[in-house]
């Protein structure tokens, strides 16, 4: 089986800040990570490949050149092959461009490796952005099955079967080959690299994907120019604080006069909103 994994470089949101007079994200000084829900995936693959020695992970991540070292992290964790799709020309895309060039890099992979992936992996979201819309986008442009949220899969009657995480329960389901499946936190945390994994990490070759690169894309679907949304505003939601103190001998009193208070300042937040 060929498992794709896309990944995505992102900040590390607990030093993230935001800037008062642009209102965008301080990225300045700010170490990247990998998108932990991508992690989630990876690690998804990586269990499919303990049960099949057969199994190859690929990573791909569309960003500038730096997240070169992300995806060498994917590698030395359990990738055998990774790609980078980065062009100046890709800067600006939203979540449905990003997912149209992602789906055009997938297709000139397994023409140029004469591959086929049986499933593509992603993160349910991105923590710099939790859209949660590329995965989903990306199975409408390859006209693939989808399943999002998922926390297991395994490899069973010929088609992959899923434990997918829904409101208040566990779904068991399967779906056909091949397909995009969303993987959210699971139970256990993914498997950290060993230390041979780690150097032949850094020995490894990351293959750069550029527009020049990619047949048949359609220039008009990327970037800014291809993306029908814009965001209008980032901003930090201002939290505050307030103590009051509630004395009453009857437990029923104490209950009326805690109801109240809340449905107040209910009613205030939705003014507010």
């Amino acid at each position: 089986m060929n498992i794709i994994v896309c990944v995505k470089q992102v900040p590390d949101t607990e030093k993230i800040e935001i800037n008062p007079t642009t209102n965008t994200l301080k990225r300045e000084g700010v170490a990247s990570i990998l998108n932990p829900y991508d992690g989630y995936a990876l690690e998804a693959a990586a269990k499919m490949k303990d049960e099949n020695s057969n199994t190859k992970i690929f990573v791909i991540s569309m960003g500038p050149p730096q997240a070169e070292a992300m995806l060498r992290d994917c590698l030395a964790m359990a990738a055998d092959q990774a790609f980078l799709v980065t062009d100046r020309l890709f800067g600006g895309s939203d979540t449905y461009a990003t997912s149209y060039i992602l789906s055009k890099a997938i297709q000139q992979i397994q023409l140029d490796e004469g591959i086929v992936f049986d499933a593509i992996f992603c993160g349910k979201q991105a923590i710099d952005g939790d859209t949660a819309q590329v995965g989903p986008e990306l199975a409408e442009q390859m006209n693939y099955p989808q399943i999002t949220s998922c926390l297991e899969v395994i490899e069973k009657n010929e088609e992959l079967q899923v434990l997918q995480e829904q409101m208040d329960c566990r779904k068991r389901m399967g779906v056909s080959s091949p397909c995009v499946l969303t993987f959210t936190k699971p139970d256990k945390d993914p498997r950290y690299p060993t230390f041979k994994r780690k150097l032949e990490a850094r020995k490894a070759k990351v293959r750069h994907i550029s527009i020049e690169d990619i047949e048949g894309i359609d220039r008009q679907k990327i970037g800014v120019k291809g993306s029908p949304t814009k965001v209008r505003r980032c901003y930090a939601i201002s939290k505050s604080k307030k103590t009051q103190i509630i004395e009453c001998n009857q437990l029923e009193e104490m209950a009326d006069r805690i109801y109240s208070i809340v449905k107040s300042a209910s009613k205030g937040e939705s003014k507010d909103g």
